[in-house]
């Protein structure tokens, strides 16, 4: 656990404690799309210094939310992984970045887009009441980044690298956020050429209905 506590006995209070540090839900986030060894952790979020991911790390395998695990030849090569406890953080995770994703405007200067954010943005917004009967896979090029979607009856599987057999190839960069968000529809993506797909236009029509980005609430002024 971190040595920064905030004094006071509450559920939601340990659980800042134990996961709140600065880059803590981030390197968790990461570790929900699958085991990682520390040059890959460190290679997927950007910035972080190599004692601080360290340090990180130590504190969640302390608090029983991340463990080492060897792997077997010709790896042979150390990677970490959530435990059944930090495993129970996946809903929290997408809730929270699905809420955050509400408020999202264009990327600021030096922002960077991740394979693993991408990845749980994809599962994050995915609606699986749209989903219901559908059998669809997409795959997803934003830049040189190269995502895959199965969409099955309700269920999601999503990943890095290509798809074998995509019905829909979708190639675009931030103007993705807007076409999740309704703010542009798909035949303006497609006109502007901001989304070009290879595959049936139309499927773009069904991915957005399937991955969808909330509108922040509005509050009229009294």
């Amino acid at each position: 656990m971190s040595s920064r506590t905030y004094g006071q006995y509450c559920g939601l209070v340990r659980a800042v404690e134990l996961v709140g540090e600065r880059w803590g839900l981030l390197i968790i986030r990461d570790l929900l799309v699958g085991p990682k060894r520390f040059t890959d952790l460190h290679r997927g979020l950007p910035g972080i210094p190599t004692n601080i991911l360290s340090a990180r790390l130590k504190e969640l395998e302390q608090s029983g939310v991340v463990e080492r695990r060897l792997l077997p030849r010709p790896e042979s090569s150390v990677v970490y992984e959530l435990t059944e406890y930090g495993r129970e953080l996946e809903d929290i995770v997408m809730r929270l970045g699905r809420w955050g994703a509400k408020s999202l405007g264009d990327p600021n200067p030096g922002e960077t887009v991740t394979p693993d954010s991408l990845v749980m943005a994809l599962r994050t917004t995915f609606r699986p009441e749209a989903a219901a009967g559908i059998h669809r896979t997409f795959e997803l090029r934003f830049g040189d980044i190269v995502l895959h979607a199965h969409v099955n009856d309700g269920t999601i599987a999503a990943g890095t690298g290509a798809a074998e057999h995509p019905d829909l190839i979708i190639e675009t960069g931030p103007a993705l956020k807007g076409l999740m968000a309704g703010e542009l529809t798909p035949a303006e993506a497609l006109q502007s050429g901001s989304v070009r797909v290879t595959g049936n236009p139309e499927l773009l029509e069904a991915f957005v209905n399937l991955f969808r980005i909330d509108p922040k609430p509005v509050h009229a002024k009294a």
